[in-house]
C-alpha cells in the first residue's frame, strides 16, 4: 500500500535525520523541569484499538491533578519549554513512532480520547477505518485552538459543544475523499504553520 509505505519511509527518515534535535529537545525538557521528557496518553485508534501516543512533555509533571484535560490559552500548567514546543507543533515531533510502528498515519484525523469517541461512536465507526495521523484538516482549521477555547467560560462544554463536533465532521470528509494526493496537499499545507504562518484553510465550508 502506497500510503503506507509512505510512512515507514518518512517516519525512518525523519527520526534518523532528527535524532540528535530530539536529544537536544530532551536534554532542555529535563533542564526546565522535572518530570518524564514524554508524554504518553491513551488514543483510540483504527478499528478502536486503543494505543499510546507520543509528545515531548510540556506541561508541569503534576497537571493531571492540577485542572482539565482541556488545555487553554496561557494554561500555568505549560512550562517554558512547553510554550515553546507547542508553539512551534515540536511537541509532535515524537509521534513519528507512532507512525512508523503502524499506530498512526503522517495524515489521517488527529486521535481522541476514549470518552470523546465515545460520544460520537457512530461517527467514528466510519472515522476509525483509516489511521489517525500526525495532521489533518481539523489541525489546519483549528491551528490556534487553545486560545479559542480560552475565550469560553467553559473550555470543556465549548469543545464538545461546537469544536469536537466539527473536528468530526471534517474527519469523515477526510474519510470520504482520502488519497495519496490529498495526503500531499495536506502535509504541503501543514509545512507553513510549523515556520510560524497561518497557512490557509482546507474545510469543505470555505
Amino acid at each position: 500500500m502506497i500510503k503506507r509505505s509512505f510512512d515507514i519511509a518518512v517516519s525512518a527518515i525523519g527520526l534518523l535525520l532528527c535524532l540528535p534535535f530530539l536529544f537536544l529537545v530532551a536534554i532542555l525538557i529535563k533542564l526546565d523541569s522535572k518530570g518524564p521528557v514524554f508524554f504518553r496518553q491513551e488514543r483510540i485508534g483504527k478499528g478502536f484499538r486503543p494505543f499510546r501516543i507520543y509528545k515531548f512533555r510540556t506541561m508541569v509533571r503534576e497537571a493531571p491533578r492540577m485542572g482539565s484535560a482541556i488545555t487553554v490559552g496561557n494554561d500555568p500548567r505549560i512550562t517554558r519549554m512547553g510554550r515553546i514546543l507547542r508553539k512551534t507543533k515540536i511537541d509532535e515531533l515524537p509521534q513519528l513512532i507512532n507512525v512508523f510502528k503502524g499506530e498512526m498515519s503522517l495524515v489521517g484525523p488527529r486521535p481522541e480520547v476514549r470518552k470523546y469517541v465515545e460520544l460520537f461512536r457512530q461517527d467514528y465507526q466510519t472515522i476509525l477505518t483509516v489511521r489517525p495521523g500526525i495532521t489533518d484538516m481539523a489541525s489546519l482549521e483549528y491551528q490556534d485552538e487553545a486560545e479559542l477555547l480560552a475565550t469560553s467560560a467553559d473550555p470543556e462544554e465549548e469543545y464538545l459543544r461546537r469544536v469536537l463536533p466539527d473536528k468530526v465532521k471534517l474527519a469523515k470528509y477526510y474519510v470520504d475523499r482520502s488519497s495519496f494526493f490529498f495526503d500531499v496537499v495536506l502535509i504541503l499545507r501543514t509545512l507553513p504553520k510549523l515556520f510560524g504562518s497561518r497557512g490557509f484553510s482546507v474545510s469543505p465550508r470555505r
